[in-house]
C-alpha cells in the first residue's frame, strides 16, 4: 500500500482535493444504493401486504360453510351426567328431559385366587374355554404358556372379545388375572377345568363389574345403546354420557348460536379491514407524500376489486344479494364496520337467506366462496401478486447491484488514478524547487567572486 503525504511540495492539501472529487464522482454509487434501499422497502411492503392477504383468507374459511352459519348450541340445566353437542340438523328452539338411568360399561372379572409368581409353568395343561356372548372357544395352554404370564398371552392372542391382565393386589400372594370385556353389554366366563397335571389352579373368577348397555330416558321414552355416545335419540343432538343421574332429568335446550355467526362476520371486517387500511397507507404517507406502493396498479386492483365484491349483487334464491345488506356498511376511507342491529335482524328473520348469499345453494357456490377463491389467487406462491413483485423487483436488484460493483471497481481505479498524478506533481514540483534552490545557490556564488575580485 502506497503512503501518500499530500502538499509537501506544493503546499495544497491535496488528500482533501482527492476526497472532494471522490465524493462528486461517488454521487451515481449513493443513487444506486437509495434506489436499492427503496427495492427493497417495497418488496417488505408487498410480503406484508400478501401476509394480511393470507390472514384475511384464513379468517374466512368457514364463513362459507352452512354447518357453520347454522350452528346450533346446546344448553344443559346440567353437566354432571353427559355432555351434548348439535349439528345444523337439530331443531331450533326444541327442548328435551333427559334421564341418564345407566351408562355403557364392559364387564370385569378378577381371579379369587391369588398367586406368589407370575412366571413359573404350574398352571398343568390343557384348554381353557371362555364363553363371549352365548359363544364358547378353547384356548390350548401347553408346558410352554402354563404360567400366569403365558395364560394371560394366550388369552390375548386368542382375540375372542376378551382382554387378560395381571393385577398386583399387595398381598402375599398379590398376582391375579383380570379379565375384561371388548364389547359393552355382553357378558363373558372362563372354565379352567380342562387344565390337568399343574400345582396351581386359576379356580373361579368374581365380577366386579357388570356388562350393561348405556340407558337413557328422553322425555318419558327409554333408549339404549351398546356404547355412551348417543347420536340418533334426538334429531341433530349428540350425548356424551358420563355418569347415571339417579333419577334425575337434565333439560337440554336447542338454540340458534347466533355468537358464532356473528363472530365470523367480525372476522371478516377485521380482515377485510387490514387489507384496505394498508393498501391506503402503502399508496400514499399524506396529502402529497407518496406511500412506497404509490403507483402500483396491482395493488389499486386488488382494492376495487375487493370493493366491488362487496356492493356488486350476487344472484342467489334468497332476499339478499349483498353483504351490505347483512349489515356491513362501507366509511368515508374504505374500511368496514358492522351494524350489530341489521345483522341480528337476519339472523333472526332470514337465516335461509343469510345461508343462501354466503355459502350459496342450487349446487352453486356463496359469496364467501368467490372471495377466498380471489384472495387464493392473489397469495399463488407461483403466480400470485407477490410472486410477480418479487420476480421483478430481484431482477432490478440484482442489475443496481451489477452497477454498484462496476461502479465501486471504477472509482477504485480513479481514485488510485487522482493519487498517482497529484503524487507525479508533487515530486515535479519537489524537482523544480530543489533546481531553483541549487541555481539560486550558484548565483549567488558567481556574484560574491565578482564581489570579491571588484
Amino acid at each position: 500500500m502506497t503512503v501518500s503525504f499530500g502538499g509537501l511540495a506544493t503546499g495544497l492539501d491535496t488528500n482533501s482535493i482527492i476526497d472532494a472529487i471522490m465524493n462528486v464522482e461517488r454521487q451515481p454509487l449513493t443513487r444506486l444504493k437509495t434506489d436499492k434501499t427503496w427495492l427493497n422497502n417495497r418488496l417488505s411492503a408487498f410480503s406484508d401486504l400478501d401476509s394480511k392477504l393470507k390472514s384475511f383468507q384464513d379468517s374466512i374459511t368457514d364463513l362459507g360453510d352452512p354447518d357453520v352459519l347454522q350452528k346450533r348450541s346446546v344448553n344443559l340445566s346440567s353437566s354432571d351426567y353427559f355432555t351434548a353437542t348439535a349439528s345444523s340438523d337439530a331443531l331450533v328452539g326444541t327442548s328435551y328431559q333427559v334421564e341418564v338411568v345407566s351408562i355403557a360399561q364392559v364387564q370385569k372379572s378378577v381371579s379369587d385366587s391369588g398367586f406368589a409368581d407370575k412366571t413359573s409353568n404350574t398352571f398343568g395343561t390343557g384348554t381353557l374355554s371362555l364363553t363371549v356372548g352365548g359363544t364358547t372357544s378353547s384356548i390350548e395352554i401347553t408346558s410352554e404358556n402354563n404360567s400366569l404370564e403365558g395364560i394371560m398371552q394366550a388369552i390375548n392372542d386368542a382375540d375372542l372379545g376378551v382382554s387378560a391382565a395381571i393385577i398386583n393386589d399387595g398381598t402375599a400372594s398379590p398376582y391375579r388375572l383380570m379379565l375384561t370385556g371388548k364389547d359393552v353389554g355382553t357378558a363373558f366366563s372362563l372354565d379352567s377345568s380342562g387344565l390337568s397335571g399343574g400345582s396351581d389352579s386359576l379356580g373361579t373368577f368374581t365380577v366386579t363389574q357388570d356388562a350393561t348397555q348405556a340407558h337413557v330416558r328422553i322425555d318419558g321414552v327409554d333408549i339404549y345403546s351398546k356404547n355412551n355416545t348417543i347420536s340418533e335419540a334426538i334429531p341433530g343432538v349428540t350425548l356424551d354420557l358420563i355418569d347415571d343421574s339417579a333419577g334425575k332429568t337434565v333439560n337440554v335446550d336447542v338454540s340458534l348460536d347466533k355468537a358464532t355467526i356473528k363472530a365470523k362476520m367480525e372476522d371478516f371486517v377485521k380482515g377485510y379491514n387490514e387489507v384496505i387500511s394498508f393498501i391506503t397507507s402503502q399508496s400514499t404517507m399524506g396529502d402529497t407524500d407518496p406511500g412506497i406502493l404509490d403507483g402500483d396498479a396491482g395493488i389499486n386492483s386488488i382494492k376495487r376489486h375487493l370493493q366491488n365484491m362487496l356492493t356488486e349483487p350476487y344472484a342467489n334464491s334468497g332476499v339478499f344479494s349483498t353483504l351490505s345488506e347483512l349489515g356491513l356498511e362501507t366509511q368515508k376511507d374504505g374500511t368496514l364496520v358492522l351494524n350489530d342491529e341489521k345483522l341480528s335482524d337476519a339472523i333472526d328473520n332470514k337465516l335461509d337467506s343469510l345461508v343462501s348469499l354466503l355459502a350459496g345453494d342450487d349446487g352453486k357456490s356463496g359469496l364467501a366462496k368467490g372471495f377466498q377463491e380471489y384472495l387464493d389467487s392473489m397469495t399463488d406462491a407461483s403466480d400470485g401478486m407477490l410472486a410477480g413483485r418479487r420476480q421483478s423487483i430481484n431482477d432490478n436488484i440484482k442489475q443496481i447491484d451489477d452497477q454498484i460493483e462496476r461502479t465501486e471497481a471504477r472509482l477504485a481505479k480513479r481514485e488510485e488514478t487522482l493519487r498517482a498524478q497529484y503524487n507525479s506533481m508533487e515530486k515535479l514540483v519537489s524537482q523544480w524547487s530543489s533546481t531553483g534552490d541549487y541555481l539560486t545557490q550558484q548565483l549567488k556564488t558567481i556574484s560574491n567572486l565578482y564581489q570579491k575580485k571588484g
